[in-house]
């Protein structure tokens, strides 16, 4: 069983109970780890699927009855400072996180007809600049705090395909699965590894049901991925037995036979 009893994790973008981001930290809680994790419902609200205005201290409630420390605070992560000051809130209220899980997202339909620059720096100011940023920063207080240690582990919700209703959100998920092996290559030496995780569609809440009559015949396993799914994996990878695993982009997917 996974043990990650005496980490700290950071999960960015755990603001609806049917999210990604919250099944990784009940995940990681599960394991051990104590939790501090970020949530927007300024996005949710305006451009994401619904806010859930308790949810995160909920969340919080559910993690602490779990046996481990938890924390959360709003966090715009298209914010210059918010890597800083994030980083700066970890540590005042847990101490030096091992693990980053980049999960935040913007996401917003565009098109050749609809893509200009407002949607385009709104993607790149989340996607990019504030899960890049926070990445290094993240390193450098890992590399002060951890000096000579190993157990590092950065990890990334990314995704793909041919959507052309998508453009900006694929462009820029592509920029970081194109920086992770270069970073990973940097990083390990102060012993972080970093990775990247495509889940595939996943059934987080944004799905109509025929959506998901179309996606069906895509799983030749006979469901639909959801949150657990992507949660087991960066469990693992934000494990000890995932040590010699670095630089790489894993496809948990269900073997969606989708492009």
């Amino acid at each position: 069983m996974t043990n990650l009893k005496g980490k700290i994790a950071i999960v960015t973008g755990a603001s609806r109970s049917s999210g990604i981001g919250a099944s990784v930290c009940l995940s990681l809680a599960d394991a051990g780890a104590d939790i501090f994790f970020t949530h927007w419902s300024n996005f949710d609200e305006n451009e994401g699927n619904g806010v859930e205005r308790d949810f995160p201290s909920i969340l919080c409630d559910v993690i602490t009855k779990m046996g481990v420390r938890c924390h959360h605070v709003e966090v715009d992560l298209s914010d210059p400072e918010s890597p800083i000051n994030l980083l700066n809130e970890v540590e005042n209220t847990l101490g030096s996180p091992s693990i980053l899980v980049n999960n935040a997202t913007f996401e917003a339909p565009s098109d050749y007809r609809s893509l200009n620059t407002d949607i385009l720096t709104k993607h790149y100011q989340v996607n990019n600049s504030g899960t890049i940023l926070l990445s290094t920063e993240f390193a450098k207080r890992f590399e002060r705090a951890f000096l000579g240690r190993k157990g590092g582990r950065i990890i990334n919700l990314v995704s793909g395909g041919p959507d052309p209703n998508n453009l900006a959100y694929i462009a820029t998920k592509g920029a970081i699965i194109a920086i992770t092996e270069p970073l990973s290559v940097g990083l390990a030496p102060i012993g972080i590894t970093v990775n990247s995780v495509n889940p595939g569609p996943t059934d987080t809440g944004w799905m109509g049901q025929d959506l998901k009559d179309h996606f069906i015949n895509l799983f030749p396993m006979g469901r639909i991925g959801v949150p657990a799914d992507a949660a087991k994996l960066i469990r693992f990878l934000a494990s000890d037995d995932s040590e010699w695993i670095t630089g790489q982009i894993i496809k948990s997917e269900g073997g969606f036979l989708g492009k």
